[in-house]
């Protein structure tokens, strides 16, 4: 187990589209705990092996102590016309966050580190954070989903944030 370093924004590499997973292997499984132990670390609930400049399918979310929830090539199949919003941020620009629009109900299908296929239907903050790390592999930054003058306001206070 690592604790890995994680992309900062705002590194290109945050707005590429990761691929999917082909080999269900050790490997696979060493990067997912790598993953949870970098994502408690930063703190957060939520990582993507982008997040760590791995540019593949695989999601980790921890949405309370040891309800650990591993995603592999993850994708929204479904959602809600209902929004809801939610304060988002992301372990790759610490100490900023803002409300997000999203789907209020989503069914989500993904593979288990196995590489078994599931669907998963998913409402509240579980929806959220399986859209915004959705987002994320489908090289879609969080703050795209803002609009222009919120970005421009929270890319500022990050700045003044990493200068201080």
């Amino acid at each position: 187990m690592a604790i890995l370093p994680i992309v900062r924004f705002p590194d290109p590499r945050l707005r590429a589209v990761a691929a999917p997973v082909v080999s269900f292997d050790a490997g696979l499984r060493a990067l997912a705990t790598d993953l949870l132990e970098t994502m408690r670390a930063a703190p957060g609930i939520g990582i993507t092996a982008p997040h760590v400049g791995v540019l593949q399918r695989l999601a980790v979310l921890e949405l309370s102590p040891g309800k650990v929830r591993t995603y592999v090539n993850p994708a929204v199949i479904w959602a809600s016309t209902e929004t809801i919003r939610g304060p988002e941020g992301s372990v790759s620009m610490p100490g900023v966050t803002e409300e997000v629009e999203r789907f209020a109900k989503i069914r989500a299908t993904y593979q288990d580190l196995d590489g078994a296929e599931h669907t998963e239907e998913a409402d509240g903050m579980l929806a959220i954070c399986h859209q915004h790390e959705i987002d994320q592999l489908d090289g879609i930054f969080w703050l795209q989903r803002l609009s222009r003058l919120k970005r421009e306001r929270l890319i500022s206070r990050y700045g003044k944030l990493q200068r201080s």
